[in-house]
């Protein structure tokens, strides 16, 4: 099978574009963020989407862009926290090395301080994070092959600790191309 060599899921938050780029770095790939690629397509940010066209409009750009990723990314690739609520795409996942990277609410309100500008958790974030995870931590378990606790750990760790779930060689050349 085609595809990413690794496709990092998990709550915002948690670091999947830190650990996705260090990653790729360790691999000798590309490092490709769905997040990133859904800002470029509507042209603002993730937020202003939220609030102007609504969360269905931004779910269907998620959506389109996990697909293209999927199929044309062969390096690491990092998906949006709330890309697995969607069933076609957790159907597209299925096969493919991904790896759910946890963490609890405690470890959440450390590194995202839970009062950043995150559409779905302007309210009392600390409630709607552990809600979001209720309704979540299945999904991702659902579509992961192993899952990193990233709770207390260097991002650093984190990957190396990805490397060696996946029983991937670390510096090794991955038969890759590098993709954007």
């Amino acid at each position: 099978m085609t595809g990413p060599l690794v496709v990092l899921v998990g709550p915002m938050g948690v670091g999947k574009s830190t650990v996705g780029e260090l990653l790729a770095g360790r691999l000798g790939t590309g490092y490709r963020d769905t997040d990133a690629d859904v800002v470029a397509t509507a042209g603002k940010p993730i937020a202003e989407i939220f609030y102007d066209e609504g969360e269905d409009h931004f779910r269907a750009l998620e959506r389109a862009a996990v697909r293209a990723a999927v199929a044309e990314h062969t390096g690491v690739l990092s998906l949006g926290g709330g890309a697995v609520l969607d069933e076609s795409t957790r159907a597209l996942l299925a096969g493919h090395p991904v790896v759910y990277l946890s963490m609890d609410v405690d470890e959440a309100v450390k590194r995202v301080g839970l009062n950043t500008a995150r559409p779905l958790l302007a309210v009392n974030p600390r409630r709607q994070w552990r809600e979001l995870m209720e309704a979540r931590r299945h999904l991702y378990t659902e579509v992961a092959r192993t899952v990193v606790a990233t709770d207390e750990r260097t991002p650093e760790e984190v990957a190396q600790a990805v490397l060696d779930a996946l029983e991937l060689p670390d510096g090794a050349p991955s038969g890759r191309e590098n993709t954007p």
